[in-house]
């Protein structure tokens, strides 16, 4: 087993995973940029280096500043988190010539699965249903409107590379192809380096269903069943659950199957994410393979008791997973919703900033996997997800109750977060029902208003605190206290 494990990422997961590696006796090596100093990361970990300026490709983007803080320190692996270079397979490679271990899969089962043409090939090879569509990238728009016109409007213009909902386009009809395909693929290009483009067709009540899997180096692969990811904003998931409110024991028997197939098929190892698209008619399609721990990982945690982080460092080292497909089983219900630092009354656009005060929700069955704390300040740079906010119960009502419970309870102000807009997407009557598909959003929250709350106590009296020092005659602001200007951000806010 590793003694130290240098973590390549920052924020919440750079937090979690330095938590399991706490509980298994493993010293960690946190990395930061310049504005990072201060961050929750660096303050948990047992040793910080410093890589660089804020710009992610001077820092967390720079694989030889990376594998040189990792030397530096004697760190054995590196744990890549998800995001940065969790799936670029010259790190990986990188990581090898150094001599030192990558927490994750091969160069080769990243790069292949990481192009969405090659993984599409090698589904087919191996059985595993894919949506309808191309199974090349085309730059020739007579291929795609031909393709178009065979599978059906409404379609996918789809980038062939990366994630995160970049370089995607929805079209409906045929005129609106070729300025799709356009702007799909320059937002490609902009975001991956690689503006290829294919076509798939496009499910309008469809819902997102993932399963994740394990596999060690001795050829063993499990996966240990299925998340319900439909509830996403511009293609991006803000809120998940397992059990899926679709599932029934065969279909999830099949798509199980199909799931470690493809692991096989790719020659994966460690902990990875099969994501299918299922539609209306219990119908499921091969999407893409994620290579790396999924944001939403935490609520497998918890309905199954699986550690995954741990799994993924046992694997790495050389362990033979433990677990049989036999062995999992879940226990009861749970949700996840993302806090991001961004304003849903203004489509979701970003709101770093100093966050003046920070009130977390606890209780039994909720667990909040945060990268914050009140005084700490959320930069522009990088993706601005604050924390993963999970609830686990007995039955699904019970934990949409618990989550809206543990929504209201969650205080962060200074900055703007769509906690209640999570929170009134929880309470809707067709998430109630398990009526969730992947334009969710657009269809029953397009319009979306916060409604007027009242703050809670320990809100109260950190404002009235605030209000009674700049009440103070004293010569100069103190640069530790918090600017009451952040306080516009109220808002919605009643006194």
């Amino acid at each position: 087993m590793f003694n130290k494990i240098l973590i390549a990422n920052r924020g919440e997961i750079a937090v979690r995973v330095i938590q399991t590696c706490r509980d298994m006796g493993i010293k960690t090596v946190a990395v930061y940029s310049d504005v990072d100093g201060k961050a929750l990361h660096v303050l948990e970990a047992d040793e910080a280096v410093c890589i660089g300026p804020s710009d992610p490709a001077q820092s967390y983007l720079n694989m030889d500043k990376i594998i040189r803080a990792a030397r530096d320190t004697q760190a054995q692996a590196i744990h890549p988190g998800y995001g940065f270079l969790s799936e670029n397979p010259e790190f990986v490679e990188k990581c090898d010539q150094a001599g030192i271990v990558f927490i994750g899969p091969t160069a080769r089962a990243i790069r292949e699965m990481g192009d969405k043409i090659t993984s599409r090939r090698i589904m087919v090879d191996a059985g595993v249903p894919v949506t309808p569509g191309l199974n090349f990238s085309s730059h020739s728009l007579e291929e795609l409107l031909d393709k178009a016109d065979e599978v059906g409007y409404p379609v996918l213009i789809k980038a062939t590379a990366g994630g995160g909902g970049k370089g995607i386009r929805i079209v409906h009809a045929r005129e609106q192809l070729a300025q799709a395909c356009e702007s799909a693929a320059r937002e490609a290009k902009n975001a991956f380096g690689n503006g290829a483009v294919y076509l798939e067709k496009y499910f309008i009540r469809a819902r997102h269903i993932e399963f994740q899997v394990l596999a060690d180096t001795f050829g063993k692969t499990i996966h240990l069943l299925e998340r319900e990811c439909s509830i996403q904003r511009r293609h991006q998931k803000i809120i998940e659950e397992t059990p899926s409110p679709a599932m029934t024991q065969p279909l999830r028997e099949e798509m199980g199957k199909a799931a470690v197939a493809a692991a096989r098929a790719a020659g994966y190892v460690n902990a990875g994410t099969v994501e299918f698209l299922l539609d209306d008619q219990n119908h499921f399609y091969f999407l893409e393979m994620n290579t790396r721990l999924q944001v939403e990982h935490p609520i497998t945690e918890m309905t199954t008791g699986i550690d995954l982080v741990r799994q993924q460092i046992e694997i790495a080292a050389g362990a033979p997973l433990t677990l049989d497909q036999a062995d999992i089983t879940a226990r009861g219900h749970s949700i996840e919703c993302r806090i991001y630092a961004e304003d849903p009354e203004n489509d979701f656009f970003p709101s770093p900033g100093k966050i003046t005060f920070f009130k977390e929700p606890t209780g039994p069955g909720i667990r909040n996997d945060a990268g914050v704390y009140s005084g700490c300040t959320v930069p522009m740079e990088y993706d601005p997800i604050l924390s993963k906010l999970v609830v686990h119960a007995e039955t699904r009502d019970q934990a949409i109750a618990k989550m809206i419970k543990a929504l209201t309870a969650y205080q962060i102000l200074g900055i703007r977060t769509p906690i209640d807009f999570l929170a009134d997407v929880l309470a809707s009557v067709p998430f109630g029902k398990g009526d969730v598909f992947t334009n969710f959003i657009e269809t029953h929250f397009s319009n979306w208003k916060p409604a007027q709350k009242n703050l809670d106590l320990a809100c109260l009296a950190f404002i009235v605190d605030e209000l009674s020092q700049k009440g103070k005659n004293t010569p100069a602001r103190d640069e530790n206290r918090p600017d009451l200007g952040l306080f516009q951000t109220l808002g919605n806010w009643k006194l």
